[in-house]
């Protein structure tokens, strides 16, 4: 089954769109407030495509990101208990934010550190951080620092690839693709 093959083939094509740095930007911040996506499947297939512009796609990936977590860490505090609270038990979503807050408050700056940089849903965070009135100033220094480092990191490798990285993961795209599946779902087994 190609599935993944049409996808990655998609993904080209909106990364090669004269909007898709603003898409970028969008993604980025909404990804850092509510949004399931991480931006990284845009930054990516652009860095990797137009290797002259990846540092300037990942610094848009950076800020738009460091100010939708801003808006999160905003929402966070002045709106959690009307807004927040009555999304996160819709969604069942308790037993997550009690662990974030006790991450919170056993690794202070260092946990939004590692939100930032790792593939931990960074809009928990950020929510939680303005819930709990973490400091704000650490709180931006962290995120710019971590995110970053993180999407400079991947238009760095994707950058280095260029376009013959493109070639190259197409031929293989959906032994990946089902390959992330199958880790994906033997992780949720392995933690239920």
């Amino acid at each position: 089954m190609k599935v993944f093959g049409w996808l990655y083939d998609k993904v080209l094509s909106w990364s090669q769109h004269r909007r898709a740095p603003a898409i970028l930007a969008g993604l980025s911040f909404s990804e850092s407030v509510v949004f399931p996506i991480p931006p990284d499947v845009m930054l990516a297939p652009m860095a990797m495509t137009q290797p002259e512009k990846a540092w300037r796609f990942a610094l848009i990936t950076t800020l738009a990101s460091v100010l939708g977590g801003i808006a999160g860490y905003w929402l966070g505090y002045f709106l959690f208990d009307p807004v927040v609270l009555p999304l996160v038990e819709w969604a069942g979503y308790q037993d997550k934010l009690i662990r974030v807050t006790s991450w919170f408050q056993d690794y202070g700056f260092w946990i939004i550190f590692i939100a930032g940089f790792s593939p931990l849903p960074y809009k928990l965070f950020t929510v939680s951080g303005g819930m709990l009135g973490v400091a704000f100033i650490p709180f931006v220094l962290g995120s710019i620092i971590s995110r970053g480092l993180r999407f400079f990191l991947v238009a760095w490798l994707l950058k280095t690839g260029g376009p013959k990285m493109a070639v190259h993961l197409r031929t293989y795209i959906d032994r990946i693709g089902w390959g992330m599946v199958i880790l994906i779902i033997i992780a949720y087994v392995w933690t239920r």
